[in-house]
């Protein structure tokens, strides 16, 4: 071990710590800053939670394509979707009742997933084509970011005015409609301790990409490995620690929102570190990794989808068939990108 690895292996752990508990309680709070709103707990998990707990990774991506690391940017944000795709199966195993997707039938879960699928999509175009720029920057980005904020309008737009339901069963977890105060809390309070705890999050994103890029260059391990499980899987710990809380918590329509709206809001990095990236389109500077990232992450919202869809009740080992299949699909794909590509 070099004398520049051992140090960046300390700040990578510490980075990943505090993102894993600072993260967890900036949630609690965005969740009760949404919850006197009254909004659902989908949409609470899609606009506050999961963007909340994606700055950690959304500075990360950024930090690292200002430096000039497209692959390690590129990476993170993919690789951290189909990470926190597969924490989905990981929070059903919680769930002893019923398959979660089964519980946790929402007409805004289905329509996030149908998004998230579009968003990707854009990217996938984008590869396409990835020599075109406008000022240096894809035209992918702006059309990525306008199609973001129209998601968000159609979302809440269907939380508002859903045109069908899904069928309640008597597993069905029902949404809490009901909305307490919290004690000693005011709404001022609560805003402070978000930024605060933001700011905290934020910070260990920017320590943890510098780590990330030591150890990568130390080890002579691709960026696209590094930023695609090492960050990514590190900057999603709080997504895995809120669905599973979340699940114990029968909070279950949340726990999926945050998952789903987190990776929607996790296409953004790619947009924010095209606009920062100065060697032109990012997109051209990618390699084969993102290539595989990006398609591994389409598979694993296509089989999501298909169970929200089905609500199979109970499956392998009282979860679904799509949670075992989103597990193998990222266990296999983590194994080919370090052991084939």
């Amino acid at each position: 071990m070099t004398d520049a690895l051992l140090p960046a292996v300390l700040v990578f752990a510490l980075a990943a710590m505090f993102i894993a508990v600072f993260g967890v309680r900036m949630t609690h709070v965005a969740g009760e800053l949404a919850r006197r709103t009254g909004m659902g707990e989908a949409i609470m998990g899609a606009l506050f939670i999961g963007a909340a707990t994606s700055l950690s990774g959304i500075t990360a991506s950024v930090t690292a394509a200002w430096s000039g690391h497209a692959s390690l940017a590129v990476s993170n944000s993919l690789g951290g979707i189909a990470a926190q795709t597969a924490f989905l199966a990981i929070a059903d195993f919680f769930y002893r009742r019923a398959n979660l997707e089964h519980a946790a039938a929402s007409v805004e879960n289905l329509m996030m997933t149908a998004f998230l699928i579009i968003l990707l999509s854009i990217h996938l175009v984008a590869l396409s084509v990835p020599q075109l720029s406008l000022l240096g920057v894809h035209p992918a980005t702006p059309v990525l970011i306008i199609t973001y904020l129209f998601g968000m309008w159609l979302l809440n737009r269907t939380h508002e005015m859903p045109m069908w339901y899904p069928k309640r069963t008597s597993d069905t977890r029902q949404e809490k409609t009901h909305s307490r105060r919290a004690r000693g809390a005011t709404l001022s309070g609560l805003w402070l301790r978000f930024v605060a705890l933001a700011a905290l999050v934020a910070t260990a994103g920017w320590f943890l990409t510098h780590a990330a890029v030591t150890i990568s260059r130390e080890t002579g391990l691709a960026e696209g490995v590094v930023g695609g499980i090492f960050i990514a899987v590190s900057t999603s710990l709080p997504e895995l620690v809120i669905a599973v809380t979340a699940v114990r918590m029968r909070a279950l329509t949340l726990a999926v929102g945050d998952i789903i709206g987190g990776n929607a809001f996790d296409t953004l990095f790619i947009a924010l570190s095209d606009i920062v990236y100065r060697e032109g389109s990012i997109y051209a500077a990618l390699s084969h990794y993102e290539t595989f990232w990006l398609a591994l992450t389409l598979l694993m919202c296509a089989v999501l989808i298909m169970g929200l869809i089905q609500r199979e009740r109970h499956g392998i080992g009282n979860i679904g068939l799509e949670s075992a299949t989103l597990i193998v699909l990222y266990l296999g794909g983590v194994g080919l990108i370090t052991l084939v590509l």
